[in-house]
């Protein structure tokens, strides 16, 4: 029998059969002393504890501090926290490097995969959890680098209420979103959060709209068992737009609004359907199981036409574009059990899990033929607008369907020896099976991955609010890579990545309200592939390290004073778009019952666009304001200015030649209101 699942059996035995301490209902969950990272039912870690207790670095961003600083999108929360950086993604999703480590597929709904790429809103969520290290142990394959796992409000039996919640900036953007809980009695309840925005921003042609509606429901089947369920629709449709080409090692400067590509073709769209029902049981005083089931049907589109250089001398630009369809249905389920016993002498916190996901996949890829060229590539005479001769997207340079099946059991032991240390050990089991039929080629190749990712943490307290701790853990990625697309005829028989995460920390609740968090690291990563960055057609296989130190500040250092601070220092010479110093701090002082002010400041170090290492963006100081009314209990108004001193940078980028110039002077203005 192998090894994890004679673990898995052993412990599942223990937990049943030995009794222990009982679970606080749902509602102490939620305010139980020290922050969590969510209550039980929707922890990342899978267990409720207190991030005190977690033996890695980690941020948790509550939906308060969304609202106040203005935020609506990933790339928006990322700009605070440390250690984290935001990729331009080509203009048509979300795209992250954690501690170096790039991804597009490191998303987490509730701790279930959301492993599309897309955009992703935050009108419906109750917080943001951001782990840096590999953790495969609990999140499975990928996340090499960390993961983001969003938080989702749910149908709450507590109280009936509504709101409703109205901004606009200066571009032109506008946003409306609501939130409405009707408790129906009997242990029941249902929410509808939805939102619908307006794209505009700095940028020549840029546009688009979005929206989202996600209908939840509550059931109290009896005081130990409670059903969540929920539904999520999402459309987004805006224009692609990948930045400006760079020049002499550095982003082309002066033409910030410019838009380098075509209006009319460039353009992405997504349809997004997500069904989830969990249902969380007690069984006795000791022992808790909870399953969940997800069911997500993802379309997406985009095409684009994208600049590959400028020659200013000779006054022409070259461009480069392609057509790309996805088209995935995941089918997730999770069930997990947690047990408090004591044994021994020691006080054991025991957690079982299975996991089972089904990823059907369609992909296809066109390339762009210019007529003048006829190519897929072109130089053309630099004007303003570009003025594009005809081009069209006639045939399929990838077209693949591939069935990704993955069957997953984990076990994991917290082990509190006295008062003062606590061992966390836990080894996940992955199978991983996929099989892509390569239309274009006519072959079909498969590859299965059996793989066993360790985690073990040991943590000293001298006190109760106080830990210090060190802490391995690992992660793989299949060579087929985080979207599915990169398995071939030449990769199908290598191993799969290996992410390695040495972790030593300590974590401070100065008071029930401010916490400080410290940790340096070293993360190892092993047959690892890159972008060809001469060729981004093509990949690179490279050994990686990244070592780094990270620090955050958060919480109230008065009644009236809120602050959000964090450092990371990321020494990572074998990668891009990896800077290397990085500050945020964020403020909020409440002059009094009425007025409240917010100012915040980021710095980021020069970043390499590539791992070529030859284009650089420049270092940049950005200022933020707010300005927060509490014009009655049921009213509040918000101002928020991005980029105070109107400061000329460039946010991020996706490759030498697609680098994004940043906003300008903005403002936001919000009003929510309660009724």
């Amino acid at each position: 029998m192998n090894p994890i699942l004679k673990l898995s059996a052993s412990l599942c035995v223990m937990a049943i059969s030995i009794a222990g301490p009982s679970f606080a209902d749902d509602h102490d969950e939620i305010i139980v002393t020290g922050r969590t990272l969510a209550n039980e039912k929707f922890s990342a870690t899978k267990t409720p504890t207190l991030i005190v207790n977690v033996p890695q670095s980690l941020s948790v961003i509550p939906d308060e501090l969304i609202e106040e600083q203005g935020f609506v999108s990933v790339a928006d929360v990322i700009q605070y926290t440390p250690g984290v950086s935001m990729g331009q993604g080509e203009g048509h999703r979300d795209q992250l490097t954690i501690r170096g480590q790039n991804t597009t597929a490191d998303f987490f709904l509730d701790g279930l995969r959301d492993d599309v790429q897309y955009f992703r809103p935050l009108y419906n969520i109750a917080q943001i959890e951001i782990l840096r290290g590999s953790n495969a142990m609990i999140f499975g394959r990928g996340g090499g680098g960390g993961v983001i796992n969003r938080v989702t409000k749910k149908a709450t039996t507590d109280e009936s209420f509504n709101e409703l919640t109205v901004s606009g900036n200066t571009f032109g953007s506008a946003y409306g979103a609501t939130d409405n809980n009707i408790v129906l009695g009997d242990g029941s309840a249902v929410r509808l959060n939805a939102f619908y925005e307006v794209l505009d921003n700095h940028r020549d042609f840029f546009e688009g709209n979005r929206l989202a509606i996600n209908p939840t429901a509550r059931f109290d089947l009896s005081n130990d068992t409670h059903l969540d369920l929920s539904y999520e629709f999402v459309d987004d449709g805006r224009t692609v737009d990948r930045g400006v080409p760079s020049l002499n090692g550095a982003p082309l400067t002066g033409f910030n609004n410019t838009f380098f590509g075509d209006p009319d073709a460039n353009e992405t769209t997504l349809q997004a359907h997500i069904a989830k029902a969990r249902l969380d049981h007690r069984l006795g005083e000791n022992l808790s199981l909870n399953g969940t089931l997800q069911y997500a049907d993802y379309d997406k589109f985009y095409q684009n036409i994208y600049p590959i250089g400028i020659d200013l001398v000779a006054d022409q630009v070259s461009l480069d574009g392609y057509r790309d369809t996805t088209d995935r249905q995941n089918l997730i389920a999770q069930a997990n059990m947690i047990a408090e016993l004591d044994m021994g002498g020691l006080h054991h916190t025991i957690l079982v899990g299975a996991e089972y996901a089904d990823q059907a996949t369609e992909n296809g890829r066109m390339d762009v033929f210019f007529e003048d060229s006829a190519d897929d590539q072109i130089s053309i005479a630099f004007t303003d607008p570009l003025a594009i001769p005809a081009f069209s997207f006639p045939t399929y340079t990838r077209n693949r369907a591939s069935d990704v099946n993955v069957l997953s059991v984990y076990a994991q032991n917290q082990v509190d020896i006295g008062d003062h240390v606590k061992v966390i050990g836990g080894l996940r089991f992955d199978s991983f099976d996929i099989e892509v039929d390569d239309i274009i080629a006519g072959a079909q190749f498969s590859r299965q991955d059996d793989e066993i990712s360790p985690r073990l943490g040991l943590i000293y307290k001298p006190q109760e609010n106080v830990s210090i701790y060190a802490s391995y853990s690992q992660s793989f990625l299949p060579r087929s890579g985080d979207q599915f697309l990169s398995l071939s005829p030449t990769t199908e028989a290598l191993a799969p990545e290996e992410f390695l995460n040495y972790e030593l920390g300590a974590k401070w609740d100065i008071n029930p309200d401010l916490a400080m968090t410290a940790a340096v690291f070293q993360l190892d990563r092993e047959r690892s592939t890159i972008v060809d960055p001469t060729n981004p057609e093509d990949t690179l296989l490279i050994t990686s390290e990244t070592k780094g130190l990270e620090f955050q500040l958060m919480g109230h250092i008065t009644e009236n004073w809120n602050v959000s601070a964090g450092y990371s220092y990321l020494d990572a010479p074998d990668v891009g778009q990896v800077p290397e110093h990085m500050v945020s701090l964020w403020n909020r002082y409440e002059l009094g019952k009425k007025l409240g002010l917010g100012l915040g400041l980021i710095y980021q170090d020069g970043q390499y666009a590539s791992s070529s290492r030859t284009v650089m963006l420049p270092e940049f100081t950005r200022v933020d304001a707010a300005l927060f009314y509490h014009v009655s209990e049921d009213l509040d108004l918000q101002l928020n200015v991005e980029n105070l001193f109107d400061k000329d940078y460039f946010s991020a980028a996706h490759n030498n030649n697609n680098i994004t110039p940043a906003a300008p002077l903005n403002a936001r203005v919000t009003l929510r209101t309660k009724f």
